[in-house]
């Protein structure tokens, strides 16, 4: 970086790595005296969820420019501790566009409908069926914690829903596909497993389930888009949930619950995550369909304030761009205060 001499750095994600890139850049900049770049992050770290989360924030703008937010209430908290930011919407919101290209509902809505009656077909999936997404992560230590409390729970559950039948969606991970491929082969109920990769294959499952059961990630604002009722669970280590259940502000771990300040998604959690738990959760979800439209109203709320404000819009049609899909796509609206960017 200090050869090519950039006039901007751009780091995404993975703070570790990238905080300490931008402090050794700025430092080498400063010790040339040179004219040095300006540094751009995508993704604020999670400052309101840890106690002490927002004094961390103060000695980022030492080496750190402009912060890019993909939750709401991140801008302000990053501005308020010395840090430029702008609030540019979830990456979520990028499957929107790609997937919806050419469809009506790309104009008023952040939604996707996948084709479950086509997935039911392909898949030979019977008309009176119960069929039940379920994700079990994207890392193998994780996959192999909680797939087993999945295969429990189906086992429990196959009894009130004799034809029960999951789809199980498989990370592009090697180790995960080797895996879930040996794992199904004593699953209780029959099992469809579905590649990563492959996401309008995925919506479409999603339309054809009626609940989903997942890890904590980003897996539950996807089911946010396909307005799919869910149970998240998660179990990690045990000094990691010490750590968690010690250093954590907020009382919720999945994004729509803490968006929302509301448990609206239950969610079933270290100790309490047991195949006795989970089942009784998301038989309740299955059977209750007031529950399930609370879980619908609920989505349309996490959609919208996912989306980026009409300010940063306006900011955006400012510097050249019409703030009409795909141009407001939070990847759009950080490339345009990317290229407006002045140094101060």
């Amino acid at each position: 970086a200090l050869q090519f001499q950039p006039h901007v750095v751009v780091t995404v994600d993975s703070k570790g790595f990238s905080f300490r890139l931008l402090k050794q850049l700025r430092a080498r900049y400063n010790q040339q005296r040179s004219d040095r770049p300006v540094h751009f992050h995508y993704v604020a770290p999670s400052f309101w969820a840890w106690k002490g989360g927002e004094a961390r924030l103060q000695g980022l703008s030492k080496f750190v420019d402009h912060v890019f937010c993909i939750l709401p209430n991140e801008e302000a908290g990053c501005k308020l501790n010395g840090l430029n930011a702008t609030f540019v919407g979830h990456p979520i919101l990028e499957d929107v566009l790609e997937l919806n290209m050419g469809k009506e509902t790309a104009l008023h809505e952040w939604k996707i409908t996948g084709n479950g009656e086509d997935f039911r077909k392909k898949y030979a999936i019977a008309s009176g069926a119960t069929v039940i997404t379920l994700l079990p992560g994207s890392r193998l230590q994780e996959v192999t914690r909680m797939l087993p409390i999945f295969s429990n729970t189906m086992k429990l559950l196959k009894d009130s829903f004799p034809e029960l039948v999951t789809v199980i969606h498989v990370a592009p991970n090697q180790l995960v596909d080797n895996y879930i491929a040996k794992a199904v082969h004593k699953w209780p109920v029959p099992a469809i497993l579905i590649p990563g990769g492959t996401p309008q294959l995925k919506y479409d499952a999603f339309n054809a389930s009626l609940v989903a059961l997942c890890t904590s990630g980003t897996v539950a604002m996807e089911l946010q888009l396909a307005r799919l009722p869910c149970l998240v669970t998660y179990r990690a280590h045990f000094l990691t949930e010490w750590f968690v259940r010690h250093k954590a502000k907020i009382p919720y771990i999945s994004l729509p619950n803490i968006l929302l300040d509301s448990p609206v998604i239950p969610e079933a959690l270290f100790q309490a995550c047991t195949p006795a738990k989970v089942a009784l959760l998301l038989k309740e979800l299955m059977n209750n369909t007031v529950l399930q439209q609370q879980q619908i109203a609920a989505a349309e709320k996490v959609m919208e304030l996912l989306c980026p404000p009409n300010r940063t819009l306006n900011n955006t049609e400012q510097q050249g761009m019409k703030p009409s899909p795909p141009s407001y796509s939070p990847s759009m609206i950080a490339a345009s205060t990317i290229l407006g960017y002045k140094q101060r």
